[in-house]
Parts: C-alpha cells; sequence; structure tokens
C-alpha cells in the first residue's frame, strides 16, 4: 500500500523541531526599537511601557503629518473628448504576438488608457484564454526603458534625429551609396500576410537582397524533419483535444512550446471528468528536467537530455517500426516506454506525439511514430499548416559568416536582439561592426540596439495597426488603443518610405484589407470581431465532457487534412541517431520558463516577480538539479537549505563560457541533468528592473551543423563555492498542520469508490453536527447567516489547473497589487492575493522519486464564518450582504490580527509604501522603511503609473489587502444590467482571474442562481467537490474540485488522497477521521 506524502518544501517535509518553531512566526519581523541594553537589534525586546510610549508618539506625529498633507491638483477636462465617456470602460480587439505565438486580445481602455488586456471569446483557437505574458504586456506599453525618439549614432554617442523625415532622408543616402552591396532584412518570424508584402515589395527595390527569419529559440529541426517527410516547410496543426491518449518527448506545450494558450485550451477538453463522464485523455511526459507541463502529467519518465533520440527510436521499435529496441539502464524508463507503446497501439487514430527537440533526426522518427499511430489527420492537421517558427538556423549562421565576411552592405533589424540571444553572440557583435549600416526597429534599448548606426523606434502593439495569420484563414487584427505616447512608427512605414512609397503604414493596412475583404463595412466589422476565421478549423467532438452542460463546443471541421507522409528519410535519421556521441557525466539544458520564455519581456516587474511553478522562485534564474546531485555536491537539504533564502552556487563550464548560478534542488529531475532558463542576465540599457537580474545562458547552446542544440556536456565545480540569496514563494505560508488541503485519487480509485470524498464529507458534518446532522447551520456555535439575493461563489478544477499563473498576473493587472522587488520578497513581503501553490507527492521513504505535481490556486476563500473578522479591533474587514469579504481600507490600522487568524495565509500587508501613494513623508524615507529594488520606483513612475485601475484603491504602507473577489466587476456588471432594466445575468460578471484562465479551471458566479455555471459544476461534480480544511467550519465560498490522475491504480478506502500532509502528524488529525486522508 502506497504512503504518499504531499509537500511543498524541504523543510517542512524534514519537519524537525527547528522548523515548527519558526513557523510559529506568523510574521518574521522585529519590532524597531532602539537597543538600550546593548543586546543588538535582533535580541532586543520591547517592554509594554515602550510599546505604549511609541505607540503614543507614532499617533501624535500622524495627526500632526495629516494637517500637512501635500495639495495635488487634479486636472479637468475643458473639452471632453467625443469617444471617451469618463468611468465607462472600453474594449478594443487587438492581438498579443510574440515570439512567433498569436493570441486574439480585448484591450480595457479607461479614459483613453488601456488598463487590461483580457481574450477574445471569439476566436475558436485560444477561447479567450491568456498567459501570463499576455496579462503583462499592457504593463510594457508604459516601459520607462522605451525608446522615446529615433537616434542615430555620432562617433561613440547616440544622439536625437530632429525628425523622421530626416532620418529618412539620411538612410536613403546610406542605402544609395552601398555600391551594390547586399541589404539584409533580418527579422523574427513574420505571421502578419501585409507585413510579408510590405516585405517582398522592399526586397524589390533593392536587387540581392533577402530576408533572413531568426527565432531566439529555434523550431528549425522540426521545419526541416516535416520538409522530409510531408515535403512542407513548415509546423502542422495539433487537436491534443482529439487525442485520448498525450505523449510528450520534452515539449512543454502548456507552457511555452509552439502556442501554448491554444494547446491549453485544446488539453483542457480532455481533463473534464464527472460521474456521468468518467473518462479523460492519459497524458504520459518524458523528460529531463521537471517541466510546467510535466507537473500536469498522468505519468512521468527522466532521461539524460543526449538520450531524448534514444527514447524515441526505442518507443517507435516498440511500435513495430524499424529502430533499435531500448536499452537503457534505467528500469523504470525501459518500462515506461513499453507501456506508453501499448496504450498508443490501442488508441490509434486517437494518438498523439509530439517532441521539443530541435533535432531533425529526431523529429523524423517522432514523424514516424505519429504515422504508425495515425495521428496524421486524426490528431494532427496539414489542411493549416502554422505560420509561426519559420527560422531555420542555417540561414543565420550562413548571415553572421557573411557579415564577418565583408559581405553584407547594410543590415535592417526588427523585434531580434542577436547580441543577446544568438548562441555566438560575441560572433554576431563583430560582423556587425563590419556592416555599413546597420539599423534597428525595436520598441527598447537592448543588447543589439545599442550597437547599431540608426534607431528608428516602433510602436507598442497597443499603438499599432497590423493583423497576424497563425494559420491559413485565421487572421486577427491589431488596432490602436491609444495614441503614440512617443516619437515612435510602424516598422512597414519605414520600409514603405525607403522603398519609395510615401504611403504610411495605417493607410496601407487599410487599403490592403478593404480590398481583399470586399468594401469598408467588412473591414470595420473585422476590426470589430477582431477576427476572421475562414480556413481550415479544429477538429469537433473532443474527447472530454462533450455532453456536459459545462462543457465548450469546439467549432466545426473543415480542410482536414493528414498530408502525404514519406518516410524515407527515417534510416538515414536512425542511422544518424545510433551513431550520435553519449552525453558526458553532467548535462546542461537551457529552457524557456513561462514568465520570462525567451527574455523579450525580461524588464517586466510583473513577470520578474512572478514565482516559477515548479521552482516558485522569482527575480532570478538559476540551476535546477536533483536530489541525487544535491548529495553529490555535499548539499544538505535540512531546514537552513529550504527556509532561509541563502542557497549554494556552482560554476557551470562548458564551450569555453563559465557561468556562477546559485542551486535549487527540484525533485523529478534525472539525477545527472541540470536545467537553466533562458531570458535573464540582461544589460542595463535595457532597464533598471532587469539589471543584474540572473545570468544569460544562450551562449550554451550550440550549432551541431543543421541545427541549433539546446543541450550540452558541462563541468560544474566539485563543491559549492559560496551561497547567494534566491527569492522563493513556496515557503512564506504554512497551514500549521491544519488537517487536509489538497485531495487527489486515481482514475482507477475515483470508478471503484465515485463517492468517497463525498461520503467523507457528509461523516465529516455528522461528526460536527451530531444533534441535527446540519453542519452549516449548527456546525460551530456561529450559525448561519441569512443571505438572500445574490451570493458570489468560485469553482476551482485542480484537474484543469496547469499552473500557468496567467490569473496571477490577471489579478495583478486588474486590482493593482503593487510590485516589491527581490529585496521586500527575501523578507516575506511578497504581495500576490492569488498564489499557486505547488504540492510535491512523493513516497514516505524516497523523496527522490517524483510521483506527481499537483498545482492548487489559493486565494481569499470569502468565509462565511470568516475568522478574520471578528478579531479586527476596527472593523475594517466586514462581510458583505452578497457573500464577500470585504477590505474598508481607510479603515485599517495594520494590526495584522486579521491574517494571524486566517487559516488560509492569504492575507498581504504593506510593509512600505510600494505605490507611491502614501501622503506622509516619513513613509516614504528610505532610512526608516528600508531600501527599495529599482523595480518598485521604476512602477512608481508618472508613466507606469498610467497602467493603474482607477475602479481599484491604490494601498498605501500599514494596510491589509487580499483578493476582493474583483467587487468593482461585480458592480459594474450590475449596472450594466441595471441600465439595460434587466436582471444580472450569469456571465455578465466575473473575476479577473477566471477570465484569464485558459483553461477554465476557475468558474466565478452566482450561487444562487441554479443555472449558473458555478452551481452546475458543484452539482455536475459532486464526487470530487471539498473546502478546504472544511472542519473549522469557516464555510469558504470557494470549492475546489479534487484532482484524478489517470492511471490504474486502485487504492482502498482510506488512502487514495495519498498518506498525509508533509508537515500533519497524525496526532493532529481530527476524530473519526480516516490517518491517509491528510495532507
Amino acid at each position: 500500500m502506497s504512503n504518499k506524502k504531499y509537500w511543498q518544501n524541504f523543510a517542512e517535509l524534514n519537519d524537525n523541531e527547528r522548523y515548527q518553531k519558526l513557523q510559529k512566526d506568523e510574521f518574521k519581523e522585529e519590532l524597531p526599537f532602539e537597543d538600550s541594553d546593548g543586546k543588538g537589534w535582533l535580541d532586543a525586546k520591547a517592554p509594554r511601557r515602550d510599546f505604549l510610549k511609541y505607540l503614543g508618539f507614532s499617533t501624535a506625529a500622524a495627526t500632526l503629518a495629516s494637517c500637512e498633507m501635500p495639495v495635488r491638483k487634479a486636472i479637468p477636462y475643458t473639452n471632453k473628448p467625443e469617444n471617451v465617456a469618463p468611468g465607462v470602460a472600453k474594449y478594443y480587439a487587438t492581438t498579443f504576438v510574440q515570439d512567433g505565438e498569436v493570441v486574439p486580445a480585448l484591450a480595457k481602455v479607461r479614459d483613453g488608457r488601456p488598463i487590461k488586456i483580457e481574450g477574445n471569446d471569439l476566436s475558436s483557437l485560444t477561447k479567450g484564454g491568456t498567459s501570463s505574458r499576455m496579462q503583462a504586456s499592457v504593463l510594457d506599453l508604459y516601459d520607462t526603458n522605451r525608446t522615446r525618439h529615433p537616434k542615430r549614432k555620432n562617433g561613440n554617442r547616440l544622439e536625437e534625429v530632429a525628425t523622421f523625415e530626416a532620418l529618412d532622408s539620411q538612410i536613403a543616402n546610406a542605402l544609395a551609396g552601398l555600391g551594390g552591396a547586399p541589404v539584409v532584412l533580418l527579422t523574427s518570424t513574420i505571421v502578419s500576410p501585409s507585413t510579408r508584402q510590405i516585405v517582398t515589395d522592399f526586397l524589390a527595390k533593392y536587387p540581392g537582397s533577402r530576408h533572413v527569419q531568426y527565432d531566439a529559440v529555434s523550431y528549425s529541426g522540426m521545419l526541416l524533419a516535416n520538409e522530409a517527410t510531408f515535403g512542407k516547410r513548415a509546423l502542422p496543426s495539433y487537436q491534443f483535444d482529439r487525442a485520448k491518449v498525450i505523449v510528450s518527448l520534452g515539449a512543454d506545450f502548456l507552457g511555452t512550446w509552439i502556442s501554448p494558450v491554444e494547446f491549453a485550451r485544446q488539453y483542457s477538453y480532455g481533463r473534464k471528468i464527472n460521474e456521468k463522464n468518467p473518462t479523460m485523455s492519459k497524458h504520459y511526459q518524458v523528460e529531463s528536467f521537471l517541466s510546467m507541463t510535466g507537473s500536469s502529467a498522468d505519468e512521468r519518465f527522466v532521461h539524460r537530455p543526449s538520450e531524448t533520440g534514444a527514447v524515441a527510436m526505442a518507443l517507435l521499435s516498440a511500435l513495430g517500426g524499424t529502430a533499435p529496441a531500448a536499452n537503457f539502464a534505467d528500469a523504470k524508463l525501459k518500462a515506461g516506454i513499453q507501456k506508453i507503446a501499448n496504450d498508443l497501439k490501442a488508441n490509434t487514430g486517437a494518438a498523439l506525439v509530439v517532441c521539443g527537440s530541435n533535432d531533425p533526426n529526431v523529429q523524423t522518427v517522432v514523424n514516424a511514430i505519429n504515422s504508425a499511430i495515425g495521428a496524421f489527420g486524426s490528431t494532427i492537421n496539414w489542411g493549416a499548416p502554422l505560420n509561426t517558427k519559420q527560422a531555420i538556423d542555417t540561414d543565420m549562421v550562413t548571415l553572421v559568416n557573411d557579415m564577418n565576411a565583408g559581405r553584407v552592405g547594410a543590415l535592417l533589424m526588427y523585434d531580434v536582439n542577436p547580441a543577446y540571444d544568438y548562441h555566438t553572440a560575441q560572433q554576431f557583435i563583430d560582423g556587425l561592426k563590419k556592416v555599413k549600416l546597420s539599423v534597428s526597429f525595436n520598441e527598447k534599448m537592448d543588447e543589439t540596439t545599442e550597437l547599431v548606426n540608426y534607431i528608428v523606434p516602433t510602436h507598442h502593439y497597443l499603438e499599432s495597426w497590423g493583423d497576424a495569420e497563425t494559420k491559413p484563414g485565421f487572421v486577427s487584427f491589431i488596432q490602436p488603443t491609444i495614441n503614440p505616447l512617443f516619437k515612435t512608427r510602424p516598422f512597414q512605414t519605414s520600409l514603405l518610405k525607403w522603398s519609395g512609397n510615401n504611403t504610411d503604414y495605417d493607410t496601407y493596412f487599410r487599403q490592403y484589407w478593404t480590398g481583399k475583404l470586399g468594401g469598408e463595412m467588412a473591414f470595420e466589422k473585422a476590426l470589430q470581431d477582431g477576427i476572421i476565421e475562414g480556413g481550415a478549423r479544429p477538429m469537433t467532438s473532443p474527447i472530454g465532457n462533450a455532453t456536459d452542460s459545462t462543457a465548450q463546443t469546439a467549432p466545426t471541421t473543415t480542410g482536414f487534412s493528414g498530408g502525404v507522409y514519406n518516410g524515407g528519410g527515417l534510416a538515414a535519421a536512425v542511422t544518424a541517431l545510433s551513431s550520435a556521441k553519449k552525453g558526458g557525466k553532467t548535462e546542461l539544458v537551457i529552457y524557456q520558463n513561462v514568465a520570462m520564455a525567451s527574455g523579450k519581456q525580461s524588464g517586466n516587474p510583473w513577470l520578474l516577480e512572478l514565482p516559477d511553478p515548479v521552482t516558485r522562485a522569482d527575480w532570478d534564474n538559476y540551476a535546477m538539479i536533483s536530489v541525487s546531485k544535491a548529495k553529490e555536491l555535499g548539499i544538505e537539504l535540512d531546514t537552513d537549505y529550504e527556509y532561509y533564502m541563502d542557497k549554494p552556487v556552482i560554476k557551470i563550464t562548458a564551450n569555453g563560457k563559465d557561468v556562477e548560478l546559485p542551486v535549487l534542488v527540484i525533485p523529478g529531475m534525472e539525477k545527472d541533468t541540470i536545467a537553466v532558463a533562458v531570458g535573464y542576465g540582461r544589460n542595463e540599457a535595457f532597464g533598471k528592473a532587469s539589471f543584474e537580474v540572473g545570468k544569460n545562458v544562450y551562449g550554451f547552446a550550440h550549432f551541431n551543423g543543421r541545427t541549433v542544440d539546446y543541450f550540452t556536456d558541462v563541468t560544474i565545480s566539485e563543491k559549492p563555492i559560496r551561497k547567494e540569496k534566491v527569492a522563493q514563494m513556496q515557503i512564506h505560508n504554512s497551514y500549521e498542520k491544519r488537517f487536509e488541503v489538497v485531495r487527489e485519487m486515481s482514475m482507477g480509485t475515483f470508478k471503484k469508490y465515485p463517492n468517497e470524498i463525498k461520503e467523507w464529507r457528509e461523516e465529516l458534518h455528522k461528526a460536527s453536527a451530531p444533534q441535527s446532522g446540519d453542519f452549516v447551520k449548527d456546525g460551530t456555535l456561529f450559525g448561519q447567516h441569512s443571505q438572500p439575493g445574490l451570493k458570489w461563489g468560485m469553482s476551482i478544477d485542480m484537474n484543469s489547473c496547469i499552473g500557468c499563473h496567467a490569473c496571477v498576473v490577471a489579478c495583478h493587472t486588474e486590482n493593482n497589487v503593487p510590485v516589491v522587488g527581490k529585496s521586500e520578497v527575501l523578507r516575506y513581503h511578497d504581495m500576490h492575493w492569488l498564489r499557486i501553490d505547488r504540492y510535491f507527492v512523493t513516497d514516505d521513504n524516497n523523496t527522490d522519486d517524483l510521483k506527481a505535481v499537483v498545482f492548487q490556486p489559493m486565494l481569499c476563500q470569502h468565509c462565511d464564518n470568516a475568522p478574520c473578522e471578528n478579531v479586527c479591533p476596527v472593523a475594517a474587514t466586514p462581510h458583505s450582504s452578497e457573500g464577500m469579504n470585504m477590505m474598508t481600507y481607510n479603515r485599517c490600522i495594520g494590526t495584522r490580527y486579521c491574517a494571524n487568524n486566517c487559516p488560509y495565509k492569504v492575507r498581504r500587508f504593506n510593509w512600505a509604501d510600494y505605490t507611491g501613494a502614501d501622503s506622509f513623508p516619513n513613509n516614504q524615507d528610505q532610512k526608516l522603511v528600508g531600501k527599495l529594488d529599482p523595480a518598485v520606483f521604476q512602477m512608481n513612475d508618472d508613466l507606469t503609473r498610467m497602467v493603474l485601475n482607477p475602479d481599484v484603491t491604490v494601498r498605501s504602507r500599514g494596510v491589509m489587502e487580499k483578493c476582493s473577489f474583483c467587487v468593482q466587476r461585480t458592480q459594474e456588471g450590475k449596472l450594466k444590467a441595471k441600465m439595460q432594466n434587466r436582471p444580472l445575468q450569469d456571465g455578465d460578471v466575473t473575476s479577473a482571474c477566471a477570465q484569464a484562465c485558459p483553461t477554465d479551471a476557475i468558474v466565478f458566479g452566482n450561487v444562487h442562481d441554479p443555472n449558473s455555471k458555478v452551481s452546475k459544476l458543484r452539482k455536475e461534480n459532486e464526487q470530487r467537490l471539498y473546502y478546504v480544511i472544511e472542519q473549522i467550519h469557516t464555510l469558504p465560498n470557494v470549492n475546489y474540485m479534487a484532482k484524478v490522475r489517470n492511471t490504474d491504480e486502485v487504492e482502498e478506502k482510506g488512502n487514495e488522497h495519498g498518506a498525509e500532509h508533509a508537515s500533519q502528524s497524525k496526532e493532529a488529525q481530527p476524530a473519526g477521521e480516516h490517518a491517509a486522508e491528510t495532507h
């Protein structure tokens, strides 16, 4: 019988006496009293007399300061713009495009300022889903480090060019003076059809010129493999919603691979489960390090990065293909490959294999696997190939060689930064010096832009017109939501001007689409919707809850094609992989995380402070290593390692480069693999918030002759060389051994005991209210409150939550949650209203053998019997008539009693004036409040503050805050219904987190309405429904649906939810409850 443990960090896992003592300190701050007896600050005590003395002084000081409050003038509208109604938001359809990913969006604009990005529900691909980077993109519009005017290099100095006309004249003369030397246009993958036409026209103007596309993270291996096997240098469309078995060989398709928002939406269809439909897709993940996608897998196996080809060949062999059979020392991996093959065979025509390798030989083998299981034409669609990720690595290598050989006369660069993210960046920099004319079209000053002759700053996408065609027939539009903030212009306008066309891009774009769509009316309708969808659509009938009243319907199918598979190149690929060099003792793999991705937004404070889903660390990159590697390095995984922020630092050396990085020990890693995220280590020109944050590891990638590999052999220091602080958020909150928090079961258990959780809750209710059996009414001495009318509630399906953190950034954006910086996170002062707790699941006796990972969004539960409410001495946290636990900020005096009494640890205290909103000068004095990071001051710049939501109070120092269930949104929805003289309907109101979620894991609504989505979910999923720490009768208005892992394992009653939470002692369990049911 298994004895599972659910734990968040090694300190909790060890649970020694020291950790227990540390966890008793709700706030790890010493009171700042003078050291009068020489003991030192940390040992000084505050006697009652001193406390009262300072309390009286602070009261008098506050009274005096209030008399000297500075005057802040408000400037009214003299002439109100016609299209602006003060206080009323407008929504404009637009599109978020980055690194080839295309997500249709809506921009919320208040008083002429874009303040929030939401998904476009009209898109059949994303269905209104978003990502963390998309949510944070609105902050980039107000980035203080944006380039504000065109510049030219004069000697070693960059000087402003007064007008674009002067700039055009200078560059036109420079182009004319090249003497026939080639002009090269270097861009990221172009997904805009109108831009592609402009590029074609520009190249025609300059004979011998060429267009090179370069992606910071390459998919060249897939392109070349598809060209060999299908004759198409493109990526097909993948349909995860059609797959009953999903196998990923190192592809983080829920996080950063190709089109994660689209894939997450598809994936979620197959993860919906209830009693009526006890089926779900089976997800296998085979990888080298613990990824976000791997954390959601039903079964997971690990291998060395250099063994990806061997794993693919072994899987093909197990399916009956021509390839070497499995020959791995790891018996678990070998057995796992055979199990995967059996499942794929049993689900031929309803299975899918994807691979994250950039090796064309590996991708050729994967194509053979998908052909063998009937994936082409069922779960892979060649009728709608993607227009994204088109760059070929050899094109960039050729360009860099030509630059160094003096064969490039002019280099025009748009949306690329090879001086930072190219694997041989120095070679590119050296070649750039030999190019006569170099021009950069970028929004910000970056590592490449600061080296060129001319800088032509471009608009942010929220200032721009544009289009994006992610696949044939699927077009989404970009339209400006604000006038350009600085002297910038579209990249396309520059190309038009320099090719002799005096039309600006705005006019060109309108003429282009008016002609294609047949008139102005059709064009205006397309802009209003934001999308046109007339091409090959996704398949129908997702395998999840298609008949469930809460399920979403996928669009109809037209033009679906499996392509014509040609396996002629398979033999050569197998031969090449069989003779490939074996990996060394230790291997390094570099990867993209969900916050930074390739690094284009690495100056964004919201993303820098976003904790990684797996490691729960922010403000840094680091070396992820296995438990066994930690032991080899002599790292003790005791309380000090996890609880304190100082982490051991190791030196990593490869390819003539070395880097020193702090170590984070993560279960589920291949024992001799190190993983490091890219996107960090920016220079000061890119912005103060990202300067000296992490290290740049792109240099560890290397060119293998055909494509760029993102893994390599490395040598590391034998022992840690020093310690360095890493900010982590997983250890800040403890449930203090308060019963179950996470509930999980296998599919086998769910089928055998579908009512186990429901019956457990009924027993709990009877034990708490033995007389009447009415738990809600008689569970404690506090009776039930009458709440007629509206009552807001939330349902969170842990089966659908993938840990992407889009909801966390959406909450930040909507509610003006402050950024505190690394120094404050290190002091446990993070301010996220919503956190996603990550739980490792291991056996009691082998913590290195990771069984699973569980993500649990945790926010204010808006309890009907809220423990926080009755301890506040000034009634700053009352309960509304609609079931919300409220915060009255101007009443709060900062006692923090509420946070101390909250069993869910979801309240946040403003330890400093993070927002610059405090009217008391002393609260902004760094000598008194401590040194704040540059990111905090960047967020308080007048420009950056334009992102603030005027419907939400900006909190100041000394105030407690927490999730409000987006009360401003509920009020907006009620007002809109009232103006339309109708009752409030389901869907009129949703919280920011629910709206942002790409998988519909979070649902918000009126629980008193039996037809609301949240009410239906609760009724149809009674078998999985539970409330966190229900025993203490807080009566939360947030329910959870237990996670079901699709494995055949059947555990008897009392053991299906794992052995215990790591810090849960059996003595602390309530009477009558199974010991094995607590976490």
